[in-house]
């Protein structure tokens, strides 16, 4: 990811870096948390119910961003979506009666997305994004850095910066808004309620 930044900024020379890799980092560590609050990374957890309540701790459910389905009772086919809601670290099922005690719950929840020497979680179609983002943002600092100092590209070397930076966010944002977009037309899609089954139809209708 370090390398497809430089790239974009031109600044693949060894012998003369403009932005160090702790640089880079922390401007990709941004555009990551950026890109994942807008298609965050999906996950799937399965918690214990205390019983005698309809309240569950989330707290467990680490770097999560948003909250998107509920499964109870658990192992169903089709699947068995119920009604929640959130505050904190606490889930609740709006239900008519509480779960019993160590009955299961499947929680599916955005999280996120985790860029590292090691691992990443980002799918191909935002690897382009969080690397445009990254970019957008080292130019943005270079070119505030640069205003009002002497420079070696010359008198318009910040201006062009700052502008060429503005370029890349926009193209950074708009991939952000269609992922997005795309992400919560698939959610609504997976995770509308079923509903209860109907009996026959009297003739005519």
């Amino acid at each position: 990811m370090r390398a497809r930044v430089r790239s974009d900024l031109r600044d693949e020379d060894t012998a003369d870096q403009r932005w160090s890799d702790d640089e880079l980092d922390r401007h990709l560590a941004r555009a990551v948390a950026e890109t994942s609050l807008a298609a965050p990374r999906e996950a799937t957890a399965t918690l214990s119910a205390p019983g005698g309540t309809r309240d569950l701790d989330i707290a467990t459910l680490g770097s999560r961003v948003s909250l998107d389905a509920v499964e109870y009772p658990a192992g169903r086919f089709p699947p068995a979506f119920v009604a929640f809601s959130s505050w904190g670290d606490t889930l609740t099922l709006l239900l008519a009666g509480a779960p019993a005690a160590s009955e299961q719950v499947v929680v599916r929840y955005g999280a996120l997305h985790t860029l590292d020497d090691a691992t990443s979680s980002l799918p191909p179609a935002l690897v382009e994004a969080v690397a445009t983002g990254a970019a957008a943002y080292a130019a943005l600092e270079w070119a505030s850095y640069a205003t009002n100092r002497i420079n070696i590209g010359g008198e318009d070397a910040a201006r062009d910066y700052h502008d060429w930076a503005q370029e890349r966010l926009a193209a950074f944002q708009g991939m952000l808004a269609t992922q997005g977009r795309t992400r919560r037309l698939r959610s609504r899609r997976l995770y509308q309620p079923v509903p209860a089954a109907l009996g026959p139809r009297p003739l005519g209708e």
